[in-house]
C-alpha cells in the first residue's frame, strides 16, 4: 500500500517546494520507490513535449522522474483557465477525475508519494480544487509549511484550517520553516503552545538561510530575459550581495563582499576593465559573482574585449540602473533545476534539519484516509445511483 503525504502552505514563498525536495530524498533513503504529484500547478513551462508545473518539472529533473511526467502534474491551470472554465468550457469533475486518475496510477506504482499544494489553502478554489479539495481527493494526510515568526504564523495557520477541515482532511501537523537561529527555540516554543489546543504539532524545518533564499546568476538572467555571458560554468553561482558601481572604481573595490554582483552602467569602461582584470585574482573572484551591465550608451570596443576575454560572468542590459536594481532586489528567488549547488545542499541540509520519522509515523498512523482509487469509485458508484 502507498504512503501519502500532503504538503501545504500558508502562503506563498515558505520554502514549501524545499521542503517538497528535501521529503522526496528523504523518502528515497527509506523506500525503493518514491513518486511526487503537483496537483495542481499553476506556473507553467514545456517540459519533454507536454505543458506542465514549474515544480514538477523540477521534481523530474533532479530525481530522473522524466517518464512519469504527465501523472507528476494533471492539471494545469495556466493562463486563461478561470475564463475558460467560467465560460463552461472545463468543469470540476474533469479536472478531478484528471487528477484522481493520476494519483491512483502513482499510487500503483510508487510505494511513498510526495503530493504538493499550490500557494495557501483556497488555490485553485475557482475550478472548486482547493488545496483542501485536492488532499481530500487524493486521500492524503496533511503537512503545513509555513514561514517564521510567531503570531504571522499563528495568523495565516488559523487562516488556511478552515479549508482543510471543511473538506475533512484536518491538518496533522505543522513546520515551520525560515526560522532565524538565534529565535528558533523561542518561536518554536511558543507556537507550540499557541496550537496544544487543537491540537497542532509543531515541527522545525530548515533555518532561514541566504544560500537557499539568495539568487543563482542563472536566475538573474531569466530574471531579466537577457542571456548570460562569460564563464558557462558559472551559472549556478549564488549571488550573496549586490551592489550598484556608482562610486569611484577604488570605493567600489573596497566595498565587495563575498559573491557580489556588480550593477553598473555601460559608460563606466574603467570600472568595467577593472573588475574584469581582478576577476583572474583567485581572492576577487571570491567577491565578484558577475556584471550586470545596464545603459543605452554602448561599451567600447576595447572594454568589450577585455571583458569577453577575463571571462567573467555578466548580462548586458539596455534598461536603466534604477529599473535593473529594482528588478533584482525586489525579486524572491525560485530554486531550479539548474541550481545544483542549491540542491545538493538542500538534501544534505534535510538529513540534519527535518525529523523524517516524525513524518513517516504521521503517514503510517493515518489509516482512515481513503485511496485515489477509493474516491474514484466512490465518485462513480453515487454517479450510477442517479
Amino acid at each position: 500500500m502507498c504512503r501519502k503525504i500532503f504538503i501545504a502552505a500558508t502562503g506563498q514563498n515558505t520554502g514549501k517546494t524545499t521542503i517538497s525536495l528535501s521529503l522526496v530524498h528523504l523518502a528515497r533513503q527509506r523506500y525503493k520507490r518514491v513518486g511526487f504529484i503537483k496537483a495542481i500547478g499553476p506556473k507553467c513551462q514545456e517540459f519533454n513535449g507536454c505543458i506542465v508545473d514549474k515544480d514538477a518539472a523540477l521534481m523530474a529533473r533532479v530525481f530522473g522522474m522524466e517518464e512519469d511526467i504527465r501523472l507528476m502534474s494533471p492539471v494545469v491551470l495556466g493562463r486563461g483557465s478561470t475564463k475558460r472554465f467560467l465560460d463552461g468550457q472545463l468543469t470540476t469533475a474533469e479536472l478531478e477525475e484528471r487528477l484522481i486518475r493520476a494519483c491512483g496510477e502513482m499510487e500503483r506504482k510508487y510505494d511513498f508519494l510526495i503530493i504538493e499544494g499550490a500557494g495557501h489553502g483556497g488555490v485553485g478554489s475557482v475550478v472548486g480544487l482547493s488545496n483542501g479539495r485536492v488532499a481530500s481527493l487524493c486521500g492524503a494526510p496533511v503537512v503545513m509549511v509555513s514561514g517564521g515568526g510567531i503570531g504571522n504564523v499563528i495568523d495565516s495557520v488559523l487562516l488556511n484550517l478552515p479549508l482543510y477541515r471543511g473538506e475533512g482532511t484536518p491538518v496533522r501537523l505543522l513546520m515551520v520553516n525560515k526560522l532565524l537561529p538565534n529565535k528558533r527555540e523561542t518561536s518554536l516554543g511558543y507556537l507550540s503552545k499557541a496550537f496544544a489546543p487543537l491540537p497542532l504539532p509543531v515541527m522545525a524545518g530548515f533555518d532561514y538561510s541566504p544560500i537557499l533564499a539568495n539568487p543563482t546568476l542563472n536566475h538573474i538572467a531569466r530574471l531579466l530575459d537577457h542571456p548570460l555571458n562569460g564563464d558557462a560554468t558559472a551559472r549556478s553561482r549564488i549571488v550573496h550581495h549586490v551592489q550598484l558601481g556608482a562610486a569611484s572604481s577604488q570605493k567600489v573595490i573596497d566595498l565587495l563582499a563575498q559573491s557580489t554582483l556588480l550593477i553598473t552602467t555601460s559608460s563606466r569602461d574603467e570600472l568595467i576593465v577593472t573588475l574584469s582584470s581582478l576577476y583572474h585574482i583567485p581572492a576577487y573572484r571570491d567577491k565578484i559573482a558577475g556584471l550586470v551591465i545596464p545603459g543605452q550608451a554602448p561599451v567600447s570596443s576595447v572594454t568589450q574585449k577585455i571583458l569577453d576575454a577575463s571571462g567573467i560572468p555578466y548580462i548586458r542590459i539596455f534598461q536603466s540602473t534604477a529599473d535593473v536594481f529594482s528588478a533584482i532586489t525586489g525579486h524572491i528567488s525560485k530554486i531550479s533545476g539548474e541550481d545544483e549547488e542549491k540542491i545538493d545542499l538542500i538534501c544534505s541540509s534535510a538529513e540534519k534539519a527535518i525529523d523524517f520519522d516524525a513524518i513517516d509515523r504521521l503517514v503510517c498512523d493515518d489509516a482512515p484516509f481513503s485511496t485515489a482509487d477509493d474516491t474514484l469509485s466512490a465518485r462513480r458508484r453515487a454517479s450510477c445511483s442517479r
